[in-house]
This record gives C-alpha cells, sequence and structure tokens, in this order.
C-alpha cells in the first residue's frame, strides 16, 4: 500500500513536457489564432462590406436623384468640321446649308458626390441600377464603383471611366466578364440617359493606364480587378455611345 509520500514522489516524478512539444502546442494555438483572425478578416471582406455597400446604394441612390435636379447644365453650340464653341468664342462661318448643333454639357461633381447611376440589363446586380459616385479613392469606392475625374462624364465626349469592385463592397461588377460586343450599358446623370453598346472586353496589365486615355467620339470604358478574389490583372470593357442627348451631336463631330 502506497504511503502519503510515495504518492507525493509519484507526483513529482511526472516529468514535464519537452522544449520541442512545448513549442509545438505553441505554433499550433499561434496558427489556429492567426487562421481565425483571417477568417475573420475573409468575412469582414465579403459580406459585410457587402451589406453595408448594399444598404448605402439606397441612400446614395436618393442622392443622385437630388443632384440630377441642383446640377449646373449648359447648352453649348457645336459647329461640324470645327467642333465645340466654348461660352465667349467665336464660331468660324458657317458654309451655306451646314448649321451648328447644340451640346448639353454639365458641370463636374465634387469628389464623393453621387451624381449618375449604371444600368446593365444583362447582369443581374446590375439590372435595377448601381449609383456611381465622383472619385476613385478609397473612400469613393467603398459605395462599389467610382468615376475616375480625370476623365470625360458619361455622355460627353471623350472617354468616361468608371471603377468598381468585383468581390467587395456590393461587387458591382462581379460579373463583368460576361459582356460581350453588342450588349447595352445605361448611364443615367443630370441631362438624361446615355446608352452605350460594348465594343471590346480585354484583360491587362495594372500598368496599362492608356485604357482611361481619351478617344474620339464618346466612350465608356469600365474596369474591375481580374481574375475574381485577386488583383494581379485588370478587366477591361469598352462601350460606344449610340443614343442619348448628346449622341447625334458627338457623332457630327468626330
Amino acid at each position: 500500500m502506497d504511503t502519503p509520500n510515495d504518492l507525493a514522489d509519484s507526483a513529482v516524478s511526472v516529468p514535464k513536457p519537452s522544449m520541442a512539444v512545448r513549442l509545438i502546442r505553441g505554433i499550433g494555438w499561434t496558427s489556429i489564432t492567426v487562421g481565425v483572425l483571417i477568417l475573420g478578416f475573409v468575412v469582414q471582406q465579403l459580406f459585410v462590406t457587402d451589406i453595408l455597400a448594399q444598404r448605402e446604394q439606397t441612400a446614395l441612390g436618393e442622392a443622385a436623384e437630388e443632384y440630377f435636379d441642383s446640377a449646373v447644365v449648359e447648352d453649348v453650340e457645336v459647329v461640324p468640321g470645327f467642333g465645340i464653341v466654348e461660352p465667349g468664342g467665336n464660331p468660324p462661318p458657317i458654309e451655306p446649308g451646314q448649321s451648328s448643333m447644340i451640346l448639353r454639357r454639365e458641370a463636374s461633381p465634387e469628389l464623393g458626390t453621387a451624381f449618375a447611376t449604371i444600368r446593365i440589363p444583362k447582369l443581374e446586380k446590375l439590372t435595377e441600377g448601381w449609383t456611381i459616385v465622383e472619385g476613385v479613392r478609397r473612400a469613393d469606392l467603398t459605395t462599389g464603383a467610382g468615376h475616375m475625374p480625370a476623365t470625360a462624364l458619361p455622355g460627353q465626349p471623350g472617354n468616361a471611366v468608371i471603377s468598381g469592385h468585383r468581390t467587395t463592397y456590393g461587387a458591382p461588377f462581379h460579373n463583368l466578364d460576361e459582356l460581350v460586343a453588342g450588349d447595352r450599358i445605361e448611364v443615367d446623370t443630370a441631362i438624361g440617359t446615355h446608352v452605350y453598346e460594348v465594343r471590346e472586353r480585354i484583360v491587362v496589365k495594372p500598368t496599362a493606364l492608356w485604357v482611361t486615355d481619351p478617344r474620339p467620339g464618346a466612350w465608356l470604358t469600365l474596369t474591375t480587378c481580374h481574375p475574381k478574389w485577386a488583383a494581379s490583372e485588370r478587366l477591361i470593357v469598352f462601350a460606344e455611345l449610340i443614343e442619348g442627348p448628346n449622341a447625334e451631336v458627338i457623332k457630327a463631330i468626330s
């Protein structure tokens, strides 16, 4: 029969975990902690930001409607073969049988302003429209999509560039890769609805800044990350203006 001293000796003699075992346990717990943190980050990026962006769209849509009513819009004279006659400028002599035209032009919105709505009938998420804000800063793109300030506004001569998220913040451009030549894109602004037709879809490196360059006529360029869940490349969709308040005027001067 063991005496109390024998039991005490037995308890004392239990070996402690070796350094290697303790190290392995520490690494294991650290890995679990890191895994939980990563999972939380993924959930936050994929689901929480999506919910927040969707909620914000309601308020942004209302803000865009208010902007449509208050935006500064001007009518400028356009002479075919010459171009836009800026206010205060001298128009060239008009040839017999020729007439000037009117281009509707709106002032550039302030950064962060909800000023337009994009609809793409082919893409389920965009059939009802997605509000676009001015700017492509990180804060601007938390709403899902933003217009690059250095480019033309939708419905105006040049190249209007809109960038949007593909997997977070509402992911308005999630299925942008489904667009093909001939698909329609509609953009509402203060001067009306502008209808574009897709001409080309390409994938480029992030350094291919030429996609934002001005182009003859009126173009809409949509940009997003590619492939999904990564950002190593950019998916680009080029669309040309075919209908809208300025379509015929721009066609005449291009």
